[in-house]
C-alpha cells in the first residue's frame, strides 16, 4: 500500500517523504515475554507520535517488502542467510533459544525471520525510491536493527545488516540509477561495526561513525570503533570513526564533529546517495547510551546533511530504547525531511576530551583528505563544558509504558525538563556540587564494608592497581582509567598463594595492546599455585574497579554486587559466581577470609575457560608492557626475585590448559 498525502499534492509540494512503518515487524520479540530493551514498542511508540502530530498526511506511506535472498547473500555468508530464513520454523522450536544463545545479545522467535526480511527489504524500497527519484527523501523505521550485524553473525539485537544491504543493492544491482558513491553515517550511540567491515576495501562508500567507544570498553567493545581504523586498500581513508572517550556527550559535541571532520570530507567526497543509520540511543535519557543529544541536535544534523547528494538522504532506524526519546527525535528528523524550520538553539560548549578527539581523528585522516589537514584555531577548542562526575541516566523502558505499552506522558514532561536547559545553557562548573544521584544510597552503605580484592595480574604492581582508585595510568598501558569514586588508598597490602591456574588468554586488549592477558582457572586444583596481591579496600570501591574491568557502559545508579550477593557467594569457600552478562572478568571468585574479612577476585567465566581449551578463544603470551608490569608487581611484593618471576610468567605462558 502506498498513501500519498492530498494536502501535498494540492500544495504543488516538490518535497516528496516517505515513510515506511509496518506491524509485522513487532511479531519479533522475545521468546518467554520477558523484557527485553529492543522490543516491539519501539516502532509502535515512533509510528503513533508520527500519527499524532499528523505525519503521515504530509508523507508518502509505504509498507514493508521482504528481501530477497540474493540481495542479502551480497554482505551475508549463505549459511547466516539460511539460518535467519529457517529460525522461525517449527523444526527449530526447540533448538532457538540454544542457537539464540551462541550469538552476542540475541534473542529469536518464532516471528524473527519475517521481521528480519522486513526489515532489510524495507531499507532497500525507501534507498531505491530515493534513489530513482520517486521520494526526495525517507524514513524506514524498522525492527530488528542491522549495523552490528557481520558476515556470518548476527550480534547486538541485529540480524541483517539492513543499511550494507540497501547500499550494495543500489551500487550493485541498480547500476543504471547512477548511484556511484555513498555516505553512510552511523550516528548510533554504539561503533557500526557489522556496517564498517563490508566496505573496508570500498571507496565507493564513505562510511562516517561516531560513536561512545571509551578505549574499547563499550560495546561491542573492541578495538573497531578506534579512529585508527580507517579502511584498507582502496578503501583506506574511506572509514571515519570518531570514538568518544566519555559518555555525555551531547548536541554541542556532535555538532562539532559535523563541522569540523564529517562536513569538510563530505564536501570532497561528493556522494549520490546519503544512508543515516540512525540509532537514537545517544538521546537524552536512553538506558544503554547515557549521551545527552536532543530532538533539536539530531533535526540539526540531519539539516547540515540534506546539503549533499541534492537532499537525497534515507535514515534507516537502529537503536534506541527510550519510548519518548526515540519518538520525539524521529519526528523531528521527519520534520526537517518535510522542510519545516528548526526551532531552537544551543550555546552548550563540547568537552576537552571531544576536542582532542575530533583533533586526533583530523590528523589521522589528513593524509587523504586535505581539508582536515589545518590546526583548529586555539580560541576554539578552549572552549570546552566540564565533564559532570555523575549524570542519572533515565531508567529502561519498561519505566515508560503503561499497562497496555502507551508511552508515559508524564516522562515525556521530564525529558523536555532536562532537554530545554541542555539546549540553551552551557554547563555551569559550580552546579556540578548538586547533581543528585541515585548511587547516594548504595555507595554510603558499601562504604563501611571492607573486602580483600585479590589480584593476580597487572594489579600486583601497585602503582597499576592504584590506577583503578585514583585514576590515570602506568607506562605501557594504552588508555587512561577513571577510578573510583571513593579514592581512598587500599587500608592494608597482603601476599598469598593459592591453588589456581594462572594463564594468559586473548590476542590484544585495549589497555596494553597486542598480547594475552591474565586470567585465572576459576576451578581450584591442588597441584596448581599462583601469586595474589591482596589489597583491603572498601566494597564501594570494589563495585568501581569490577566496572572498569568489565563494562564501562553499566549504570551505576545500583551496585554490580551488593551485600545480598556478598553473603550468597561467602556461603561457602572457594564459590563463584557470574554478576555481568559480558566482560572478560564477569565472573567473581571467593577465595575464604583474612581477618575474617572476605577475599574476593575476578576472572573469565567456566565457559570462556572451555573456549580457550578447544581454541576458539586463543592462548597468547603477554606483550613486554604487560609481562614487566606483572614481574614489577611480584618483586615489588619481596615474593620473587627478578628471575624466578620471569620463570613464573613464563611458565604460565607456555603450559596448556
Amino acid at each position: 500500500m502506498e498513501v500519498c498525502a492530498e494536502s501535498q499534492r494540492s500544495s504543488g509540494s516538490q518535497r516528496r517523504v516517505g515513510i515506511l512503518y509496518d506491524d509485522r515487524m513487532c511479531k519479533h520479540h522475545t521468546p518467554d515475554g520477558d523484557y527485553h530493551p529492543e522490543n516491539p514498542n519501539r516502532i509502535r511508540a515512533i509510528w503513533k507520535k508520527l500519527q499524532s502530530a499528523r505525519i503521515p498526511q504530509r508523507c508518502v506511506v509505504l509498507d514493508a517488502k521482504e528481501v530477497e535472498d540474493r540481495y542479502v547473500l551480497s554482505v551475508h555468508s549463505k549459511k547466516h542467510v539460511d539460518l535467519i530464513r529457517n529460525i522461525s520454523s517449527k523444526q527449530f522450536d526447540s533448538r532457538r533459544n540454544r542457537i539464540a544463545s551462541k550469538f552476542n545479545s540475541i534473542y529469536l522467535n518464532e516471528g524473527s525471520s519475517e521481521a528480519a526480511f522486513l526489515s532489510a527489504g524495507s531499507v532497500i524500497e525507501v534507498a531505491e525510491r530515493v534513489a530513482k527519484g520517486e521520494l526526495s527523501s525517507a524514513f524506514a523505521i524498522v525492527r530488528p536493527p542491522g549495523h552490528h550485524a557481520e558476515h556470518n553473525e548476527a550480534m547486538g539485537f541485529c540480524l541483517f545488516n539492513n543499511v550494507a544491504i540497501a547500499a550494495n543493492f543500489l551500487l550493485n544491482e541498480r547500476p543504471e540509477l547512477g548511484i556511484k558513491k555513498i555516505l553512510i553515517v552511523d550516528w548510533d550511540v554504539h561503533h557500526g561495526n557489522g556496517t564498517q567491515k563490508m566496505f573496508w576495501k570500498d571507496s565507493r562508500v564513505l562510511f562516517f561513525s561516531v560513536h561512545r567507544h571509551e578505549f574499547g570498553s563499550f560495546y561491542p567493545a573492541n578495538d573497531d570503533g578506534f579512529y585508527t581504523m580507517i579502511g584498507e586498500g582502496l578503501g583506506a581513508g574511506y572509514n571515519i570513526n570518531v570514538p568518544w572517550e566519555n559518555g555525555q556527550c551531547g548536541d554541542a559535541d556532535y555538532l562539532a564533529v559535523w563541522d569540523h571532520i564529517l562536513l569538510p570530507v563530505a564536501k570532497e567526497f561528493n556522494p549520490d546517495l546519503v544512508i543515516i543509520s540512525a540509532g537514537f540511543d545517544a538521546a537524552v535519557g536512553d538506558p544503554l547510551g547515557g549521551c545527552c543529544v536532543t530532538p533539536y541536535g539530531y533535526s540539526v544534523m540531519l539539516k547540515k546533511l540534506m546539503k549533499f547528494a541534492q537532499g537525497k538522504i534515507v535514515l534507516a532506524l537502529e537503536g534506541g530504547y527510550n519510548l519518548d526519546s526515540i519518538a520525539n527525535s524521529v519526528l523531528a528528523c521527519v520534520e526537517v525531511l518535510l522542510g519545516t524550520p528548526i526551532s531552537g538553539s544551543s550555546e552548550a560548549y563540547p568537552f576537552e576530551s571531544s576536542w582532542r578527539v575530533i583533533q586526533a581523528v583530523r590528523q589521522e585522516l589528513s593524509v587523504f583528505w586535505p581539508t582536515l589537514a589545518d590546526e583548529l584555531p586555539a580560541k576554539l577548542i578552549s572552549q570546552t563544558a566540564p565533564l559532570a562526575p555523575n549524570i542519572l541516566i533515565l531508567g529502561s523502558d519498561s519505566e515508560v509504558e503503561d499497562d497496555n505499552g502507551a508511552v508515559s506522558e508524564n516522562l515525556e514532561e521530564v525529558l523536555q525538563s532536562v532537554i530545554q536547559p541542555l539546549s540553551n545553557l552551557k554547563v555551569d562548573e559550580d552546579s556540578q556540587d548538586k547533581v543528585a544521584t541515585a548511587s547516594d544510597t548504595w555507595r554510603l552503605e558499601l562504604s563501611k564494608v571492607d573486602i580483600w580484592y585479590a589480584t593476580f595480574g597487572s594489579n600486583m604492581w601497585k602503582p597499576r592497581f592504584l590506577c583503578y582508585i585514583e585514576g590515570g595510568q602506568v607506562e605501557g598501558m594504552k588508555k587512561p582509567c577513571s577510578g573510583s569514586t571513593n579514592k581512598t588508598l587500599p587500608k592494608e597490602i597482603v601476599w598469598k598463594t593459592y591453588p589456581y591456574r594462572l594463564f594468559f588468554g586473548r590476542e590484544s586488549s585495549s589497555s596494553w595492546g597486542p598480547g594475552g592477558v591474565a586470567f585465572l582457572n576459576p576451578e581450584s586444583k591442588i597441584e596448581d599455585k599462583a601469586h595474589f596481591c591482596m589489597y583491603r579496600i572498601t566494597l564501594e570501591q570494589f563495585n568501581d574497579v569490577l566496572l572498569q574491568e568489565n563494562d564501562s557502559s553499566y549504570d551505576m545508579t545500583s551496585p554490580l554486587f551488593d551485600l545480598a550477593a556478598l553473603m550468597s557467594v561467602t556461603s561457602k569457600e572457594p564459590n563463584s559466581v557470574e554478576i555481568l552478562g559480558r566482560g572478560w572478568y564477569r565472573n567473581l571468585v571467593y577465595l575464604g577470609k583474612e581477618q575474617d574479612i572476605p577475599i574476593l577476585t575476578m576472572t573469565c567465566s567456566h565457559s570462556d575457560v572451555k573456549c580457550f581449551k578447544s581454541g576458539e578463544l586463543p592462548l597468547c603470551p603477554p606483550c613486554e608492557a604487560y609481562a614487566s608490569t606483572l614481574i614489577k608487581g611480584l618483586v615489588g611484593g619481596g615474593k620473587l626475585s627478578e628471575e624466578e618471576a620471569m620463570a613464573y610468567i613464563q611458565e604460565a605462558s607456555s603450559k596448556s590448559l
